[in-house]
């Protein structure tokens, strides 16, 4: 028997609860994905966006899973309004018809009348999503399990006479198979023409399988806290759970930006919302460069807008120059992956089954 996955559980539950209120409730209704990140996009554009226009903003918590999206369209009884999702997923979503089309002339202009086409980021904006951020996977360590010798390239995490303990790593096969082929040395620019072989994928799971002891998590919120109980010595993560987890909770880690892995977050309208008009009118408030620049202020990601990353200075609570902890920061890209989600889209379905295989094959 397959096992429950909680997150979508979860998901559905709080769907069904949104439902029943949805038909005459006027409530922005966005999917997130929880904590330190969410936390953020309440103070640089959930509150302000009330402030602004009135409509209350009421956010519920995924996991990335597509699947219950899939059959609230399916079954016609959408209780979102808003998806925060990456790029890949929302391309999928879009070819699967799951995703209203966006108007090309929903980002607003930069503040110096500079056209949304030429202030975003190349392909950001889509036909079913528009790009806000640039985050990274990447992963940190405990400074206090390696005293003397640190990890610095992203094949120390495979290098357990050296770096010796557990390490937590996503259940996924995204960025894992990349980081697995890296440490072979394979070169940034082979890997997902490696990864569409046999031979490419059988390589990948064969360097994952050497690691002695793995704590797969799903929620992203859980690396911090693993690494913060002592449970694991390394784990790989998004880069603004950790900054916050060194920032708010000063716990003694530092990230390995080597091999960080480049993927891009959207947002989007699912097919079917009933405050579709309000969800539009989110997108262009929560894109343009004043809140693009105080999110990236709150969390280290990327804006999406070249104007916004010119207003980017400091943290407003700790005073830390935020530039520095931006995967996009000229010190922290250069061993940089940008995710190639065109080749996931396309194999999406293939690689999850031949991961699952994998990992119901371990003992």
């Amino acid at each position: 028997m397959a096992p429950v996955n909680l997150g979508t559980l979860a998901l559905l539950l709080i769907g069904a609860t949104a439902l029943a209120n949805a038909a005459d409730d006027d409530t922005l209704h966005v999917l997130s994905w929880g904590g330190a990140y969410e936390r953020a996009q309440q103070e640089a554009l959930f509150t302000p966006f009330t402030e602004s226009t009135g409509i209350p903003v009421e956010v519920h918590r995924y996991d990335g899973d597509l699947a219950p999206l899939r059959r609230a369209v399916a079954e016609g009884t959408v209780p979102w309004d808003v998806i925060d999702m990456t790029r890949s997923q929302a391309m999928a979503a879009c070819d699967a018809d799951l995703l209203e089309h966006l108007p090309a002339d929903l980002p607003a202009p930069a503040p110096d009348g500079t056209p949304a086409s030429r202030d975003f980021l190349p392909g950001a904006i889509g036909e079913c999503a528009l790009t806000h951020s640039v985050f990274a996977t990447v992963v940190a360590y405990r400074r206090d399990a390696f005293p003397g010798q640190r990890p610095t390239h992203i094949s120390d995490l495979f290098d357990q006479q050296r770096f010796p303990g557990p390490r937590a790593l996503q259940r996924t096969p995204a960025v894992n198979l990349e980081w697995a082929l890296l440490s072979y040395r394979v070169p940034r620019e082979e890997l997902y023409d490696l990864l569409s072989t046999r031979r490419g994928l059988h390589l990948a799971l064969e360097r994952l399988d050497s690691l002695d002891e793995i704590h797969w998590w799903e929620a992203g919120d859980t690396p911090p806290q693993l690494l913060a109980d002592g449970e694991v010595v390394m784990a790989s993560g998004y880069n603004g759970r950790f900054f916050d987890a060194m920032l708010d909770r000063e716990i003694p880690i530092e990230i390995l930006w080597d091999g960080q892995v480049q993927e891009f977050e959207t947002w989007a309208v699912p097919r079917g919302a009933s405050n579709a008009d309000a969800a539009r009118d989110f997108i262009r408030f929560a894109t343009t460069s004043e809140r693009l620049a105080e999110l990236a202020r709150r969390i280290p990601y990327g804006p999406a807008r070249h104007s916004a990353s010119l207003q980017v200075t400091t943290h407003p609570h700790s005073g830390q120059d935020m530039r520095l902890h931006i995967p996009t920061h000229p010190l922290n890209s250069a061993g940089a992956i940008e995710k190639d989600e065109q080749w996931y889209a396309r194999t999406q379905a293939r690689i999850d089954a031949y991961f699952e295989d994998w990992l119901a094959s371990r003992p």
